[in-house]
């Protein structure tokens, strides 16, 4: 990892807070954007980084990873170099990355039957669903409809068997619906069963042990103290008059409704889930892990080849009316592309047109743009309203793109 031209930043927040890293000469603006976070947007904890390849362009962090207890015992603990944190559907890219990795092997396509792996999936109308159609979020099990038990999401074995035993909400291949929670027992499930190694370990062993990344899928236990636990969004900054929140809070047992009340009660706080192996949802890094993951795919170096990368990033699937999260969504194969729902007043993600990630609820994001040759990552501890990006992520990219010399995303996505 280059560093040898960064300049050092410093800056203090009050209120114990402050800002620390480094920044590239011309990226300055990703530091203006980032404090503009904290003085203006009630950012609490976060990090950003932009990588180009082995060359670090931002790594910046900042603000408090624990707030003070309200008996005042226990005192405010800054965002250090090496705070993690939650980082939710994010980790559906590293999920997705996984099954590439296989893929790019030879071990698996993406036209192979799901059944033809997992026989039991075949159940309920699923037997005609495929790989691509897991990864592309046009399988027919986007959630399920029977209550998920206490406890049940750390239960690998047992969701699996939920996920396969699942009647088929359409028919494979004809809808898009996003699979909030059945992408850890639909994709996790299929590297598990092509690699003959829990996703956790797989991850660990192909993808951040050789790219050096703090990023876990399970977290040991030496690592929980330096999780930032996560702050619920402030309830005045959520939109219930949206179609999705109307859904979701007033019809029972519509995707919208089972995706945020079908979730077995979880606390995504509590250590038993950060140690678990839930593949959409509770991975533990940090803004460089993202960013060093997704700059691993711009730069080459042999961890995908350039066949697999570019199908990987093809869009493969589009519609005004993704049935879970009811507004225009684009997906590329296991990833998020660039989606502008400015008009109609939705949630969006502004990146390049090449550019594919993945959010996380509250606001996180990571993606690579290939034609800018970066790797992006952002991280928070206070969630923000919405399904995508919210201001303070957006306005980071939006700095990012600008120091690269990009001119604008009105488009739909940001272009050079």
């Amino acid at each position: 990892m280059t560093t040898a031209t960064m300049q050092p930043v410093f800056e203090d927040l009050g209120g114990g807070g402050r800002i620390a890293g480094v920044c590239a000469p011309g990226f300055s603006g990703v530091i203006d954007a980032f404090r503009a976070n904290f003085d203006h947007r009630d950012e609490v904890g976060a990090s950003v980084c932009l990588r180009r390849g082995d060359a670090v362009l931002v790594d910046l962090w900042g603000g408090i990873a624990r707030p003070a207890d309200a008996s005042g015992d226990e005192p405010a603990s800054p965002w250090s170099r090496d705070t993690i944190g939650i980082v939710y559907s994010c980790t559906k890219g590293a999920t997705a990355l996984c099954l590439h990795h296989l893929i790019d092997r030879g071990a698996i396509t993406p036209d192979t039957l799901i059944a033809d792996l997992w026989p039991e999936f075949a159940a309920g109308g699923k037997a005609a669903t495929t790989v691509a159609m897991m990864l592309c979020h046009t399988s027919p099990v986007p959630h399920l409809r029977d209550p998920i038990p206490p406890g049940g999401l750390i239960d690998f074995d047992m969701m699996v068997g939920r996920v396969a035993a699942e009647e088929a909400f359409w028919e494979p291949g004809t809808r898009q619906g996003y699979h909030a929670l059945t992408y850890a027992w639909t994709v996790g499930n299929l590297v598990r069963i092509v690699s003959g190694k829990p996703l956790g370990r797989y991850f660990a062993e192909e993808i951040a042990g050789p790219l050096g990344l703090d990023f876990h899928i399970g977290l040991p236990q030496a690592h929980e103290h330096r999780v930032a636990p996560m702050i619920a969004p402030d309830r005045a900054e959520i939109d219930f008059t949206s179609r999705f929140f109307r859904t979701a809070t007033q019809v029972p047992g519509s995707l919208p409704n089972l995706f945020l009340f079908n979730q077995g009660g979880a606390d995504f706080n509590a250590r038993e889930i950060h140690a678990a192996e839930i593949g959409s949802a509770n991975g533990m890094t940090n803004a460089r892990g993202l960013a060093g993951m997704y700059a691993a795919l711009a730069g080459g170096g042999g961890l995908i080849s350039s066949d697999t990368l570019a199908r990987m990033g093809r869009v493969c699937a589009a519609t005004l009316d993704d049935a879970t999260l009811m507004q225009s969504m684009r997906f590329a194969m296991g990833f998020m592309a660039s989606t502008d729902n400015r008009a109609s007043g939705g949630d969006s993600l502004l990146i390049g047109e090449s550019a594919f990630g993945h959010v996380g609820m509250g606001g996180s994001v990571g993606f690579v743009d290939p034609a800018a040759g970066i790797g992006f990552g952002y991280t928070m501890n206070r969630m923000g309203p919405g399904i995508l990006l919210n201001a303070r992520g957006q306005s980071l990219v939006d700095a990012a793109y600008r120091a690269l010399g990009w001119s604008s995303h009105a488009s739909g996505a940001w272009r050079p």
